[in-house]
């Protein structure tokens, strides 16, 4: 079996924030059958204020191969859209932000060949307008469920509580490219607030 096809495989794994002063880096990691969390799959860092956001993650923290990477089309762009590709350069697929269904909660649309559109949306409308107009609320956790436009679950992403961002993501379809989703629960951390 490949790194890739193991990579597919996984139903569960966990995305870690490291603190770090002037960039943001986080830790993908798969989750064994008990719930601990399991072997590192990808390794992310990003620069802070960049004005055309890119993140390439990599297998460890070693950063010497890449496993896939995600750059914004546009310059900070409210709605942008962003294409995920692998380590050649080949497109797995791209996620964006649904800017006017965000402004109450926030929405992602991520598309995928053969998968196609799914829609990632906050699950509580009260966390959400909370962490918008409150300031100090916006460490509050939150559940995003990524749906088909029948209802089906692709995938989803919860936010837990603690002094570090940690979220655990759930991959019941065995259709989506883990790549594609592992780039939008980075993305989500890292691009939320903006």
């Amino acid at each position: 079996m490949t790194d890739l096809q193991r990579l597919q495989a996984t139903q569960q794994f966990h995305v870690r924030q490291r603190v770090r002063l002037m960039v943001n880096q986080y830790e993908v990691r798969a989750v064994n059958a008990d719930g601990s969390e399991g072997e590192m799959i990808a390794f992310a860092q990003q620069k802070r204020m960049a004005f055309k956001e890119q993140v390439t993650l990599y297998t460890d923290d070693s950063k010497q191969v890449p496993v896939l990477g995600f750059k914004a089309r546009q310059i900070m762009d409210l709605g942008a859209t962003y294409d995920v590709t692998d380590p050649n350069g080949a497109p797995i697929g791209l996620f964006r932000k649904d800017f006017k269904a965000s402004l109450l909660r926030s929405t992602w649309i991520v598309e995928q060949p053969q998968v196609g559109e799914v829609r990632g949306q906050e699950r509580s409308q009260v966390v959400a307008i909370l962490r918008r107009f409150v300031d100090s609320l916006s460490w509050l956790p939150y559940h995003f469920d990524f749906v088909t436009p029948s209802g089906e679950t692709v995938f989803s992403v919860v936010k837990q509580w603690g002094f570090r961002d940690k979220y655990v993501v759930s991959v019941p379809n065995p259709h989506i490219d883990r790549r594609l989703v592992i780039a939008m629960a980075v993305a989500l951390d890292a691009l939320q607030s903006r």
